[in-house]
């Protein structure tokens, strides 16, 4: 008897069937389409669960003509951390969209990386909604974000 595979026998595709599915699903949302915001944005996840998702950008690359972090880009790093942890709380056969978000500004960011933290307000069967603090390198709050995302069954063969 050898350890090698028997050709007869099925194998088994250890591909994610679903983005969260898998000890690594970010990384597998990322896999789904690597040329989208998230990629051209420069965020990198950093920490991934429904309690808490944790995520950098640079705001080299992300500015309004005055230099400083465009308010649009600390909402694509919002929405992006609220919609993974919907989806990660949501789970298999689940598919998310986001309903409503806002953003309160509260200061300009001007080089270095920004680092958003998402954090749960309500989880529940249909709708997932996070609070999304974004802070510069010093630690000072530059946005407050709050998304909120239905959760839906993802349809047939997606």
């Amino acid at each position: 008897m050898t350890d090698s595979p028997d050709a007869t026998q099925p194998t088994h595709d250890r591909t994610p069937q679903h983005p969260t599915d898998g000890p690594d699903g970010v990384e597998a949302m990322r896999a789904m389409n690597p040329n989208s915001l998230m990629h051209r944005m420069g965020i990198e996840i950093v920490e991934a669960s429904a309690q808490r998702l944790v995520a950098t950008m640079p705001v080299e690359g992300n500015t309004q003509p005055y230099g400083l972090l465009h308010g649009g880009a600390s909402v694509v790093l919002a929405e992006t951390l609220g919609s993974i942890g919907a989806a990660l709380h949501a789970g298999p056969g689940k598919a998310v969209v986001g309903l409503d978000i806002n953003a309160t500004h509260h200061r300009a960011a001007r080089s270095g990386l920004v680092t958003g933290v998402a954090t749960p307000i309500s989880l529940g069967r249909t709708l997932a909604c996070y609070e999304i603090v974004v802070t510069d390198d010093t630690g000072a709050r530059t946005c407050t974000s709050r998304i909120t995302c239905l959760i839906r069954d993802a349809a047939p063969g997606a």
